[in-house]
């Protein structure tokens, strides 16, 4: 009968402890992945999913306990998807996301950063300012549940707090459950969106039936009663709009550079203010603009980055994929009054070419935060001037990433095919106690690099 118990080496992306199974000689086997172990610890585990090169399985037994191991804040830990991560110690889950960034470079790409940054990190609790809850009325409970989703299931989790959310957020939850069970659209609410300003608090219901008058004085008592305010969204994320109070408005604030940024509470914002307003600063000194550069803030959104960057350089470009996203972000501009310094174009970037930069103009320096996709086609663009315009590459790029594959796809083809160098990389822990990892990285030009091949043998002649 095959041993199962295992120690367990690593964790990986999804924060499952990895191990190997033994063979016969002794030699490491096949992989296995144990939900709830840390590396150092010996368990014993229950296979739920095989495959022929890997296992899936459960924690049942801990025979070796980590240093690194703590107990849990939350209690609903055990079940709740919202964290995967709490029961090991904070620093030591910003090490171990610091190391999935430096496997994912070297493994997929070959590259590694001259200098590792020191890890970026805030708050760890209640710094969640933005979040997706989801809301289920459960006829054998008799109630209507709001939270997250359990852990790999598609059942709401019956949580009562919430660390990660901030204090006021977390104490609203019960009072949030009866609201929505005494409504007359019980049934009808599938969601409900959470976005969190400087000074405002923001719910936005997915109601899939009109609302009553009592359902109304109902909401609107509730957002007296904890100083919050209703939007309703009765179908995609367009629809959405303000019901109680209509006198008040989203904003966050980067203090550093004198921004005001008004926001809709559907709009795709940082969860962690905190760690974005350091990220925001850290990134720009990384970037180190001159006064007479030009510069290109790519996936630039609300205008995050470029409203930032207007108080630095001489011209900044913000380019997005969506003409709504573009009209807003020069809107924040002339609120911030620097629009005289910005330009905002609606680009497709997971399509854009050489021949598309070129049209652009030159750059001095470049910042790119793409979604979790990353940036390969643009990557591939600036390998297409390394060939025919090479004047017109940027001499620094910072490159924001919430996705450490994606980034090492991407810096494969800057270093090896661009000419770039890998300067500087490091972790920001933008989600404490999850798995998820964002990451910075500093590319600076070298005129005298030599191109090669990329991880998977392909060169600048094959674009």
């Amino acid at each position: 009968m095959q041993d199962n118990t295992i120690e367990i080496k690593s964790l990986d992306m999804d924060a499952r402890g990895v191990g190997h199974i033994e063979n016969e000689d002794g030699t490491p086997g096949k992989v296995v992945f144990v939900e709830g172990a840390l590396p150092g610890e010996r368990v014993s585990f229950e296979t739920f999913k095989k495959k022929k090169n890997w296992e899936a399985a459960r924690m049942t037994a801990l025979h070796k306990e980590s240093s690194m191991r703590v107990k849990p804040k939350c209690v609903h830990f055990d079940y709740c998807g919202g964290c995967s991560m709490q029961h090991l110690e904070p620093s030591a889950q910003v090490a171990i996301k610091q190391r999935v960034l430096e496997d994912n470079l070297w493994h997929l790409s070959k590259v590694k950063p001259a200098n590792m940054m020191r890890p970026m990190y805030g708050p760890t609790w209640g710094y969640r300012y933005r979040a997706r809850l989801s809301a289920r009325w459960v006829a054998k409970k008799n109630t209507v549940l709001v939270g997250f989703h359990e852990k790999k299931s598609v059942f709401v989790a019956d949580i009562q707090s919430c660390q990660i959310l901030p204090p006021h957020v977390s104490d609203m939850l019960m009072p949030l459950r009866a609201l929505i069970g005494s409504l007359s659209l019980y049934d009808k609410v599938p969601q409900i969106e959470l976005a969190i300003g400087e000074d405002l608090t923001v719910l936005v219901m997915r109601n899939m039936e009109a609302l009553k008058a009592d359902d109304e004085a109902k909401l609107k008592a509730f957002a007296d009663q904890y100083k919050i305010q209703w939007w309703l969204q009765p179908k995609g994320p367009d629809t959405a709009h303000p019901f109680y109070p209509l006198d008040k408005e989203l904003h966050y604030l980067l203090p550093e550079f004198g921004v005001r940024m008004p926001f809709k509470p559907v709009d795709f914002t940082q969860v962690n203010h905190h760690i974005n307003r350091s990220l925001v600063g850290k990134a720009l000194r990384l970037l180190d603009v001159q006064k007479d550069d030009r510069v290109a803030d790519l996936f630039c959104g609300l205008g995050n980055f470029t409203l930032p960057l207007a108080t630095q350089a001489r011209e900044v470009v913000g380019i997005e994929g969506s003409t709504s996203l573009t009209e807003r972000a020069l809107a924040n501009a002339k609120v911030n009054g620097v629009s005289g310094k910005t330009t905002f174009m609606t680009r497709n970037l997971f399509e854009v070419t050489g021949d598309d930069l070129v049209a652009l103009g030159k750059f001095d320096r470049m910042l790119i935060d793409p979604p979790r996709d990353g940036a390969m086609a643009l990557s591939l663009a600036l390998a297409e001037l390394k060939r025919t315009n090479p004047a017109l590459l940027p001499k620094r790029i910072v490159y924001v990433s919430c996705s450490p594959s994606t980034l090492a796809r991407d810096a494969g083809v800057l270093v090896h095919l661009c000419g770039y160098r890998l300067n500087q990389a490091g972790v920001v822990n933008m989600f404490p106690h999850t798995s998820h990892v964002e990451s910075m990285a500093v590319f600076d030009l070298d005129p005298d690099a030599k191109v090669s091949k990329l991880a998977d043998g392909r060169d600048d002649e094959s674009l």
